[in-house]
This record gives structure tokens, sequence and C-alpha cells, in this order.
């Protein structure tokens, strides 16, 4: 059985709205970030990316990891690309040229969109969005996105999805990335067809079932 280290408050989150999509049995071993812990190395605290028991999975201590069978796996967005893969159905390439496009888009969303998303997200959850170099910290990022927002609003001029206009794992992996910056109303109003298509992203049952689980989690 597939089994998912990490808390549903983390990038772990793509991985279990993955598996859910794939309709595959998995075990959850939630593993908390330490930055929410006092004393990570505490005797009693709780399973976290500082425990010996973690890092003997993940030696460097971040989550998601994944244990399929024998494989250890790391990095949430591969780990999506794998379990795509082996599992095949709508959501993998059907072809090498989707293979190869599905891996293009997922590395965009990490290297051209994940940086300024994720320093949105670190503002807020900072509780900083109010002061003045919170302010300017979102505006820089928001400036640094319009980019990228400019080529995905492009790219879905004609389709619904990004490969092979349907949902796959491109889409689910590029949604996760984004939604660190559904704060920021304006940047998507002022892309309507990339606001449209993560609103289909995240309107799959697939997609509720996880932000349910995610919603019973302490903040």
């Amino acid at each position: 059985m597939l089994t998912i280290y990490g808390v549903y408050r983390s990038r772990a989150s793509r991985n279990y709205w993955m598996a859910e999509e794939l309709g595959i049995a998995f075990q959850s071993v939630p593993v908390l970030q330490a930055s929410r812990l006092d004393n990570p190395m505490s005797p009693d605290a709780l399973l976290n990316t500082m425990s010996a028991e973690f890092l003997a999975i993940n030696p460097m201590g971040m989550i998601p990891s994944i244990k399929d069978g024998d494989l250890v796996m790391h990095e949430s967005l591969a780990i999506n690309l794998y379990l795509a893969r082996k599992y095949g159905g709508p959501l993998a390439g059907h072809t090498a040229e989707e293979e190869g496009l599905l891996a293009m888009w997922t590395m965009w969303a990490a290297t051209e969109v994940e940086p300024y998303t994720v320093a949105i997200v670190r503002i807020y959850d900072r509780a900083q969005d109010d002061s003045e170099a919170g302010k300017a910290g979102i505006a820089v990022a928001c400036r640094s996105l319009k980019r990228p927002f400019g080529v995905l609003e492009q790219h879905l001029q004609n389709q619904d999805y990004v490969v092979g206009n349907r949902f796959t794992v491109a889409d689910l992996n590029i949604a996760e990335v984004l939604r660190y910056a559904q704060t920021e109303q304006a940047l998507f109003d002022s892309h309507p067809k990339v606001k449209a298509w993560i609103e289909r992203c995240q309107s799959r049952a697939a997609y509720r079932a996880m932000q349910e689980t995610r919603g019973k989690e302490p903040v």
C-alpha cells in the first residue's frame, strides 16, 4: 500500500489529492513541520520533520515523502508524476509527447511560479499581510507572477486543460502551486481563463475530499 508522509497542511496536499483522484488505497502518516513546534526534539514531541523516525525516511527532513513497496520518493510534484505513470488513466500521459508535456508544465510550475506563490502564502502565514513590508512583498510577488500567468492564460485560450484538453497530473500540480496565491483576487480576475481553469480543477470531488480532511487539521 502507498504510504504518504506529511500533514495535509503542507505540500503533501498535492499527493493526497492525487491519491484521491486515482482512487487508490493509501496510508497517511502525519508528519508535522518542525517549525510549528516549540521543541521538535523533545522526547514527547509529535512526529515531525526533525524526528529520527522521519529522517530515516527522508534525510533532508522535508515533507512530503512516500513509500510504495520498496520505493521511497520525495518531492511532491515528482511523486505525482510517478503516481500518474504507475496507475495510468486519464491523468497520465497517453503518448511520449504527452509525457514530455506533463513534465514540462510541472517543471514550469516549480521553477517559474512556485517561488512567488510561496512568498505570498508565507507572508499570510506570518500574519504580515497588513504590514508595509508584507504588502510590498506581496506586490513584488504579484508583479513577478504576471508573466507566467499571462503564459498560462494564452495557453488556455482554446482549451479547458493544460495537456490533451483533459484533466491531468499537470493541471493538478499547477493548480496546487497557484493555490498559494488565491488570496490575490485581482491577479486571477485579470486572467479570466486561468481563474475559470483553477475553479474547474478545484470543483473536482477528489480535491474537495482532500480539502475536507485538510480543514480538520489544526492550523
